[in-house]
């Protein structure tokens, strides 16, 4: 093979975490030389090309009106929809199936439909090598172009579905398969009307049959998965050759975090703690003020990723933050996590050797949380019911644990030294270089 540039076109889903999961892996494939190309959705303009990459956007609906500077913030067609269906992240994951599953895969597979003919266009603009899609939807122009796509699963690995693992979105134990069928026919129930019409739509562009009740293709050529072998299913659920781990993607373009002296001078015993419940979840201003509330009055010392609603929280005065945080560079210095398990913010924590507190509220996050429960790197509270003194518990409970938080420390220094990062492009670069040399 030579080592001529390949193009490599990214899709990933609008949300913050999928695209910052493919701008971690393009940097690295950018800074060997390579020609990276997102197909983002339309709100990311501008926040792309700063960091080297060409941006070919696409809109998932008509677009929505922009603010007095001509631009939409990043991934607000998401962070929209979160607001509108919040209400829903107070449910049972079995009762979300209905209110709040089931519409969002609607509202992905409306962007699908409405983008199909951009990313035709873009693709035969582009010419890429490869195609990377970190999405949970079928875009059927990336299955039918000339060029093999790479996919990222960047939720939770349950995604990737089997009889002998708890049914992905569900936050079900692993040892207790006594729900699992419930929530799969109940699955089944919400969901197979919308999935027969989906599947009948990507067999008319031409793109081959979607998996029972799945709504997205694994490559033939590579499929990547960001989670860490000390927590992963595999034992239950073994992956095919074609599936590659990379146990983290900790993304390096993330500017330096000074911690303020605020709360980098703190009493003695007291701990310095990150609080984030991610882009979205943030928009939950009530969670949030309680947060601040119940927090506010431990002796800990706290910065909060504040959110997209930072405006209106005032924090605690043993609070530091702002709306936006270089989270990758926050985790390493605090000695423990309150998440909603973001699948980012979860591997992150792990990468960095971190334990948590999670609140799960929607999609893979009950998943991660379960999971980090039940291996003891992390306490699940109920996101909306949890009391003071369940809060006040877990952490005394996870701070005093110095083997705990030994073992941490030793199983992120061996996750870090594993590189998923740069694992994750070394696959990408393959397969697209494969497709150069064979055009």
């Amino acid at each position: 093979m030579t080592d001529r540039p390949i193009t490599v076109l990214f899709m990933p889903e609008s949300a913050y975490g999928p695209t910052n999961q493919c701008i971690g892996i393009g940097k690295v494939l950018l800074d060997r030389g390579h020609r990276v190309v997102f197909a983002a959705e339309a709100s990311w303009k501008g926040k792309l090309e700063p960091m080297g990459f060409v941006e070919d956007l696409v809109d998932l609906a008509p677009p929505a009106e922009a603010d007095d500077t001509g631009e939409q913030d990043a991934g607000q067609f998401w962070k929209d929809f979160i607001r509108d269906t919040a209400p829903e992240f107070r449910r049972p994951t079995v009762e979300q199936l209905s209110t709040f599953m089931a519409p969002t895969w609607q509202a992905l597979i409306d962007g699908a439909v409405y983008c199909e003919p951009q990313l035709k266009s873009i693709i035969e603009r582009v010419r890429p090598d490869v195609i990377v899609e970190d999405n949970v939807v079928c875009f059927p122009a990336l299955v039918t172009a000339d060029a093999p796509f790479v996919r990222i699963v960047s939720c939770n690995p349950l995604e990737v579905n089997s009889p002998d693992v708890p049914p992905a979105y569900s936050g079900l134990p692993t040892d207790d398969r006594s729900e699992w069928e419930s929530f799969r026919a109940e699955y089944d129930r919400t969901h197979r009307t919308m999935w027969e019409a989906y599947n009948a739509w990507v067999l008319e562009q031409g793109a081959p049959a979607l998996p029972d009740l799945e709504f997205i293709h694994a490559s033939d050529a590579a499929n990547l998965y960001v989670f860490p072998q000390e927590a992963d299913y595999t034992d239950r659920r073994p992956l095919t050759g074609s599936w590659h781990r990379m146990d983290s993607s900790v993304r390096e373009t993330d500017g330096d975090y000074a911690i303020p002296e605020a709360v980098r001078v703190r009493p003695e015993g007291s701990a310095l703690i990150y609080l984030s419940l991610g882009s979205l979840g943030g928009a939950d201003v009530d969670l949030m003020r309680r947060l601040i509330d119940v927090l506010g009055r431990t002796p800990h010392r706290y910065i909060v990723s504040m959110g997209p609603q930072a405006a209106e929280l005032v924090l605690a005065d043993n609070m530091v933050g702002s709306e936006f945080l270089p989270q990758t560079k926050v985790i390493p210095q605090v000695d423990l996590v309150i998440t909603h398990g973001g699948n980012n913010t979860t591997t992150e924590s792990l990468h960095f050797g971190k334990p948590m507190i999670l609140l799960p509220l929607f999609w893979d996050q009950y998943d991660n949380a379960q999971r980090m429960d039940e291996l003891g790197f992390g306490v699940r509270l109920a996101t909306y019911a949890f009391t003071d003194e369940e809060m006040v518990a877990a952490l005394d409970r996870i701070l005093s644990d110095k083997d705990l938080c030994a073992r941490l420390e030793e199983m992120g220094a061996e996750i870090r030294d594993r590189d998923g990062l740069r694992r994750g492009a070394d696959v990408i670069e393959s397969v697209g270089r494969a497709h150069a040399e064979g055009a």
